[in-house]
């Protein structure tokens, strides 16, 4: 009689890695939610605070390149769980800044640097050791986590400020992911299957032995130098810098002062991010399970262009169900662009690649996350509106579309080393 099935320790893995990037996005996503209070308690300006958060954003794509080499050398459990830890503390400190630099240092530098190290870079690289099969799935689960992030934290956010204050908002976040999150990366995260015994899920042929899983690291990771001299990695890291510009940068840092600035209560605002989380999490899953069966290039090209619509449409919302509408078609298409650009990346450079090369992809999304969210911040400074901001993200977004539907993919390999020639 056939043993019964039992369920890979892949997704158990995957399950904890949801549950770290939830933690993590969530945690580092609620910084808008601060920007008023901050403004009126300590009479900062509109525009210092969103430098700040500016700094926090391109900080947090500087340490994706040196997550992701650490994760691709070290592993990457161990950089997720030091990284969580440091964005607990972070957090946990910004509750008592009393001066700019205070928080340009807490939550600008150390907070970014903690969620660059539980970001996608270091994520991606467990996903791809651990899965051959369902590959663009399982990165749809663990991006939906970041999805989770924002619709449980920022409302928990949002009513830990407006009950308590946005200083015990900081400081029992930063408390809650030291003690209830790190100590499951801590339990269930593994940097590969081998380290079990096991094989990635759905992987065929005889089993490798160690000396064969150490000549693929070697012999399969495509360093940067290399991936540069490939029209694909630009054309990923143009178009995640165009998602960057107009998600983290544009609407996570803006949209809250924008409601706030156009009559909508602070819950209702609230509310309609929780309603964008929750599409987020649908869209993202689904672009994962839709990447596995249709490819990837068509839809990353799709979710761009409908992201330019609804940067548009944000532009005529006049009631609270127009907001709420709004929020399901940008929450469509928030975070389901990270399926098919990170399993594009596996696809084409390999799986002992991803986390360094994600990395640097990751960098240039938060390059764009930070001018958009100091741009943004500044033509309100300049005009008393976001609607400029708005369209010039709206553009973009309709030329990532054209970028996506440029990538070929087709792998790349890394060149192995010339031999010496031999002396006689």
């Amino acid at each position: 009689m056939p043993s019964p099935r039992r369920l890979h320790p892949a997704w158990i893995v995957l399950g904890a890695l949801t549950l770290c990037m939830l933690a993590s996005t969530g945690v580092r996503a609620v910084f808008g939610v601060y920007i008023k209070p901050i403004e009126d308690e300590m009479h900062w300006s509109r525009g210092a605070l969103s430098t700040a958060a500016a700094v926090s954003l391109l900080l947090l794509g500087a340490a994706g390149p040196f997550a992701g080499r650490l994760a691709d050398r070290w592993g990457p459990a161990r950089v997720i769980v030091l990284a969580l830890t440091l964005l607990g503390v972070g957090s946990i400190a910004s509750g008592f800044v009393t001066k700019l630099w205070h928080l340009f240092v807490t939550a600008g530098v150390i907070m970014a640097v903690g969620a660059g190290g539980a970001a996608l870079s270091t994520g991606s690289a467990i996903v791809a050791r651990w899965f051959d099969t369902h590959r663009g799935m399982a990165m749809g689960l663990a991006a939906g986590g970041m999805s989770a992030g924002q619709l449980l934290i920022v409302p928990l956010a949002t009513m830990l400020t407006y009950t308590y204050g946005w200083r015990s908002s900081f400081l029992w976040l930063g408390i809650g992911l030291v003690v209830l999150i790190v100590p499951v990366g801590l339990w269930l995260l593994r940097d590969t299957p081998e380290q079990r015994g096991l094989r990635p899920l759905g992987a065929t042929g005889p089993r490798p032995t160690a000396a064969d899983i150490a000549a693929e690291q070697h012999a399969g990771r495509v360093s940067v130098s290399e991936a540069a001299q490939t029209l694909p990695f630009w054309l990923l890291m143009g178009s995640f810098f165009v998602c960057g510009y107009t998600s983290n940068g544009m609407v996570l840092t803006h949209f809250m002062p924008h409601a706030l600035e156009h009559n909508f209560t602070a819950m209702q605002a609230s509310a309609a991010l929780g309603v964008m989380g929750a599409m987020n999490m649908i869209g993202t899953i689904g672009s994962g399970w839709f990447c596995d069966r249709f490819g990837r290039r068509g839809p990353l090209a799709i979710y761009y262009f409908v992201r330019g619509l609804s940067l548009l449409f944000l532009l005529y919302v006049w009631d609270v169900p127009s907001l709420h509408v709004w929020a399901a078609l940008f929450g469509l298409n928030y975070i389901s662009t990270v399926p098919p650009t990170t399993t594009l990346t596996a696809n084409i450079y390999g799986r002992f690649s991803v986390g360094e090369l994600s990395g640097w992809i990751f960098f240039a999304h938060q390059v764009g996350s930070a001018l958009g969210a100091a741009g943004a911040g500044w033509i309100f400074e300049w005009t008393g509106s976001y609607s400029s901001a708005f369209v010039s993200a709206a553009i973009m977004a309709f030329l990532a579309a054209g970028m996506a539907l440029m990538i070929r993919e087709v792998p790349v390999r890394s060149r192995p080393l010339t031999p010496a020639p031999a002396t006689t």
